[in-house]
C-alpha cells in the first residue's frame, strides 16, 4: 500500500506532480536548447572545417599541376626530342612522349604542330584530348601563365597541361593528362580529415560519382543524394549517404569555358562531429536527475503549506451560493478538493434555476411563448447544417401582418397582444407540421422553418397560411379581418447562412406587401443589395443618361361620346442587348431602391412635352402619370412638377396623376399633405386599382382626388360574373355621389364596353381600344379612332335588369 502522500488522489501528490512536471519540462526545454547549442556549432565547425579544405584541396591542385607542368616542361626542352621534332622522327617522338609520361604517371601524352594536328600520341583516339589541349594552349597563351585546368576526357577528370615547343617561334605544343585518382582523394582526406568526392553530370541530366573516399558501395546513395541535396542555412549544404548525415561543400573545379565542369563535394560526418559532445550530454542528465530529487523534496514541503488552508476555505464557499460556477460539479475524491467541490455542487443547486428562467428569457418570446428570433436563427442554422450532410434543402417563410399597427392605434396593445396569441395559435394548429418550427421576430413578424423542403415544395404551405388569415379573428366581440405577405427563402438555393436566408426572406415579404402578392419567392433582382440589383441599377442609370426609355401611351375613351380624350403615360426600355425589358422586371426594383424618383421625373418631363404637343396640334388630351410610394413621401415633388410645367407651359389640368390605394396608406397623413399640393397646383389625381386596397370611406372623402380608376381584376369579369358587375356599378354610383370621374380600366371585349356605357361609367381603357403604343403614333390613331359598334351585343337578363 502506497503512502498518503503517493496517493494520486491527494491534493499535495498533485501538487508535487505540478512542480515536478514544471521543473522537468524546464528541464527537457534547457536540455533542447543545449542539444541545439551544440548542433548549430558543431556545424558551424564544419562549415569552417569545409571551407579551410576547400582552400587545402585547391592548393594540392596547384601544386600537382605546377609539378606536373614542370615536368613537362623538361620533355620539350630535352634535345633529343627537338631533334625528333625537326627531323620528323614519329617513332622517336612517340618513344619519347611514352616514356616520358610513364616517367610522371602522365597516361595521356601528345605532340602537336602549332596548328594542334597530331603528330605523335600514346593513346589510340587523341581527337578529344587534343582538344582539350587546344583549349588550354589558347587559354595560357591569351592570360601569359600557365592554367589550372580539369576537364572530363571519356568520362574521367583529367588535370590538362601543354606546353609550347619554340624554335624560337612556337613550333608545337607538348600535351600531358593527368587522372586525378584515389593518392589525390586520400591526401586531401589525410590533410584535412574531409571526404572528396568527384562528381559528373551526365548526358540526362543525372549525377555519376567519378571517383570518392566513401566505400564504393555508397556512390550510388551519394550520387542520389546530391541530386536533391537540402540546404542548412548558412552552414552549406546537407546530405544523407547510408544512413549517415553529412554536411557537404561544392567545388567547381577549374576548366575550360563551354566544358561540362568537374565538381568536388568536400564533406564531413555530422554524426562524428558530435560524438565528443555525448558525454557533456550524459553530464547534464545526470545533473537533471539530482535537481529533480532536490526540487521533490522542496515541492512536497510546500504541498503540505498549501493544503492546511484550503480545508478552511471551503468552509467558506457556501456563503457564494449566488455565484454563477457553470457545469454541475462531480467528484468522488474525499481530500480537501473534494470537499471545496461539495460547496460549489450546493451553490450549483442554487441557481440551477435562475439559469432556467433566464435560458428561457433569452430564448423565448414572453407573448406567445414561441421561440423568439434567437433561437430560430439557432435552429436555422443547425437546420442549414443537416441540410447540408443529407443534400437536402430547407426553407424559411416569413410573414407579417397588414394593418397591425391601425388595430393596436385603435383597439390598444393589449388587444394587440391578444390578437398576436390568436396567431400563434391559428398558425400552430392549421399550418404548422410536425418537424416544423414557428418562431415570433418581434412585432408582428413570424417565420416557419420548414426542413426537408425546397421554395416550390414551401408554396402550399404559404398557401394555407393565407387561408388561415381569410377567416376574421373574434376577440371581445371586435372582429379582425387580417392579411399578410409571405416571403420565401431556400437553403442553398438562396443562401447557405442563417443571417443572409432570414434577410432574403425578408426581402421578399416586403415585396409580396408592396406588390399585394400574397407570396413571393427570393431572387436576387427584389435585393438592391445583389449584385445583379447593382448591375440593374448601373443599367438603369446608363439608360437614363443615354435614352434607352421609351414613352408608351394607352388611349382613354370617352364612353358618354366615344372620342379619345386622353391617355395613360408607361415606360418601355429599350436595352441594347436585352431588347424592351417588361417595366415589371425593374419597376418594383426602382421602387425598392428609390431610383423610381428618377423615372417618375422622366416620365413626367416626356408627357408634359407630349401634352403640349398635342395641345399645339388642337388635340388637348389628358395625360395620366403613375406616382409610386416613395414620389408621394417626396415633399419636394409638387415643387418639382410646378418648375417642370413652367419650364414646358403646359396646363395642370392636363396631367392626371395617377396613386394606388396601398401608397396613400403606407404613410396617410404624409401623403396627405403631398396630394393637397398637387391639387392645389390644378393637378388632376386619380386613384389607381380602386378595389383592391384597403382604404376606408372616412380616407377617401378628405383625398382631393378628382377620379377613381377601377381596377381591371373587376372589369376583365364583370360580362360573365353578375357579382363582380355589382361591384363596378357600386364603384360607379360610389364616385358619381362624391362628384369624382369613373375611368375603367381592363376593357377587352365589346359586352363589357356595352355594360360599362350601360352603368353610366365616364371613360374606358384596355386592349379592346388599343394596346399600349410609341407616343409618335399616339396623334395619328386618336384621330383615325371609330368606336366599337355594340348594337348587337346581347347582355343577358340579369345584366339588363341591373343597367
Amino acid at each position: 500500500m502506497l503512502p498518503a502522500f503517493f496517493n494520486p488522489r491527494r491534493l499535495q501528490a498533485r501538487i508535487v506532480a505540478v512542480y515536478l512536471g514544471l521543473l522537468i519540462a524546464v528541464q527537457a526545454v534547457s536540455y533542447w536548447f543545449i542539444q541545439d547549442s551544440i548542433d548549430r556549432n558543431a556545424r558551424a565547425s564544419i562549415h569552417t572545417e569545409l571551407l579551410t579544405g576547400e582552400k587545402v584541396f585547391l592548393r594540392l591542385l596547384s601544386q600537382n599541376a605546377d609539378n606536373l607542368a614542370q615536368a613537362t616542361r623538361v620533355l620539350s626542352s630535352d634535345y633529343g626530342f627537338r631533334s625528333a621534332v625537326a627531323t620528323g622522327d614519329q617513332e622517336t617522338l612517340k618513344s619519347a612522349l611514352s616514356n616520358h609520361g610513364e616517367r610522371i604517371k602522365a597516361s595521356a601524352a601528345v605532340f602537336t604542330d602549332d596548328q594542334f594536328n597530331v603528330r605523335a600520341s600514346t593513346i589510340a583516339s587523341p581527337d578529344h584530348f587534343v582538344a582539350a589541349v587546344q583549349r588550354y594552349a589558347r587559354q595560357s597563351m591569351a592570360a601569359g601563365s600557365d592554367q589550372r585546368q580539369v576537364e572530363i576526357i571519356d568520362g574521367q577528370p583529367y588535370q590538362i597541361v601543354a606546353v609550347p615547343v619554340r624554335a624560337p617561334a612556337i613550333i608545337g605544343w607538348v600535351g600531358m593528362g593527368f587522372p586525378i585518382g584515389d593518392k589525390l582523394l586520400s591526401d586531401m582526406k589525410g590533410l584535412s580529415g574531409l571526404d572528396v568526392s568527384l562528381l559528373l553530370r551526365k548526358a540526362d541530366g543525372d549525377w555519376n560519382v567519378s571517383l570518392a573516399t566513401l566505400a564504393a558501395t555508397d556512390w550510388p546513395a551519394l550520387a542520389t543524394a546530391w541530386a536533391r541535396p537540402t540546404s542548412d542555412g548558412s552552414h552549406g549544404l546537407t546530405l544523407q549517404v547510408a544512413n549517415t548525415e553529412y554536411s557537404g561543400h561544392q567545388l567547381i573545379l577549374p576548366g575550360s569555358p563551354g566544358q561540362p565542369p568537374v565538381t568536388a563535394l568536400l564533406m564531413r560526418s555530422v554524426d562524428q562531429a558530435l560524438a565528443p559532445y555525448m558525454e557533456l550530454k550524459l553530464t547534464l542528465l545526470l545533473l537533471s536527475a539530482v535537481g529533480i530529487a532536490v526540487f521533490g523534496f522542496g515541492s512536497y514541503v510546500t504541498a503540505r503549506r498549501i493544503t492546511t488552508p484550503l480545508r478552511i476555505l471551503s468552509n467558506s464557499a457556501r456563503r457564494l451560493e449566488r455565484g454563477d460556477y457553470g457545469a454541475e460539479v462531480k467528484m468522488s475524491s474525499r481530500d480537501e478538493i473534494g470537499e471545496l467541490a461539495q460547496s460549489f455542487e450546493t451553490m450549483r443547486q442554487a441557481i440551477q434555476t435562475r439559469e432556467g428562467e433566464i435560458r428561457r428569457l433569452a430564448y423565448q418570446d414572453s407573448l406567445t411563448d414561441l421561440p423568439n428570433r434567437e433561437q430560430f436563427r439557432h435552429d436555422l442554422r443547425q437546420a442549414i447544417v443537416r441540410a447540408k450532410e443529407d443534400q437536402t434543402p430547407c426553407t424559411v417563410l416569413l410573414l407579417d401582418m397588414d394593418r397591425f399597427k391601425h388595430v393596436n392605434d385603435v383597439l390598444g396593445h393589449r388587444f394587440g397582444d391578444r390578437l398576436l396569441r390568436s396567431v400563434a395559435e391559428r398558425l400552430t394548429s392549421e399550418v404548422l407540421g410536425e418537424r416544423d418550427v414557428l418562431a415570433r421576430l418581434g412585432g408582428d413578424e413570424f417565420a416557419i422553418l420548414l426542413q426537408g423542403t425546397s421554395a416550390q415544395q414551401a408554396y402550399p404551405v404559404s398557401q394555407r397560411i393565407l387561408r388561415a388569415f381569410e377567416r376574421p379573428i373574434t376577440l371581445d366581440d371586435h372582429t379582425v379581418d387580417l392579411s399578410a405577405g409571405v416571403g420565401i427563402a431556400s437553403a442553398p438555393e438562396h443562401g447557405v447562412e442563417a443571417d443572409t436566408l432570414l434577410s432574403r426572406a425578408e426581402v421578399a415579404m416586403y415585396a409580396a406587401k408592396q406588390q399585394q402578392a400574397g407570396t413571393v419567392t427570393y431572387h436576387p433582382g427584389l435585393d438592391s443589395t445583389s449584385e445583379e440589383s447593382l448591375t440593374l441599377l448601373s443599367e438603369l442609370r446608363y439608360a437614363v443618361d443615354n435614352h434607352q426609355l421609351r414613352l408608351y401611351l394607352q388611349p382613354k375613351i370617352s364612353l358618354h361620346t366615344g372620342q379619345c380624350i386622353g391617355a395613360e403615360a408607361l415606360m418601355r426600355w429599350e436595352h441594347p442587348t436585352r431588347g424592351i425589358v417588361p417595366p415589371m422586371r425593374f419597376i418594383p426594383f426602382a421602387e425598392q431602391t428609390g431610383f423610381v424618383r428618377v423615372l417618375t421625373a422622366w416620365i413626367t418631363e416626356q408627357a408634359a412635352i407630349v401634352s403640349k404637343q398635342l395641345s399645339d396640334a388642337g388635340m388637348p388630351m389628358k395625360i395620366a402619370i403613375n406616382l409610386s410610394t416613395r414620389d408621394l413621401m417626396d415633399q419636394d415633388l409638387p415643387a418639382k412638377l410646378d418648375k417642370l410645367l413652367s419650364q414646358h407651359g403646359v396646363n395642370p389640368s392636363m396631367l392626371v396623376m395617377e396613386i394606388t390605394e396601398s401608397a396613400i396608406m403606407d404613410d396617410p397623413q404624409r401623403a396627405l399633405v403631398t396630394l393637397n399640393k398637387l391639387h392645389a397646383m390644378g393637378l388632376k389625381l386619380s386613384i389607381d386599382d380602386f378595389g383592391t386596397g384597403y382604404s376606408s370611406l372616412a380616407y377617401l372623402k378628405r383625398l382631393p382626388v378628382d377620379e377613381l380608376k377601377i381596377d381591371k381584376s373587376f372589369v376583365m369579369n364583370m360580362e360573365s360574373d353578375l357579382q363582380d358587375a355589382k361591384i363596378v356599378r357600386s364603384t360607379v354610383d360610389l364616385a358619381h355621389n362624391l362628384g369624382l370621374t369613373v375611368v375603367a380600366e381592363g376593357v377587352e371585349n365589346a359586352k363589357s364596353w356595352k355594360l360599362l356605357a350601360g352603368l353610366s361609367c365616364d371613360e374606358a381603357q384596355g386592349f379592346l381600344i388599343s394596346r399600349p403604343m410609341p407616343a409618335a403614333l399616339f396623334a395619328n390613331w386618336a384621330r383615325d379612332w371609330e368606336p366599337p359598334d355594340t348594337t348587337h351585343e346581347w347582355l343577358g337578363t340579369e345584366f339588363a335588369a341591373m343597367i
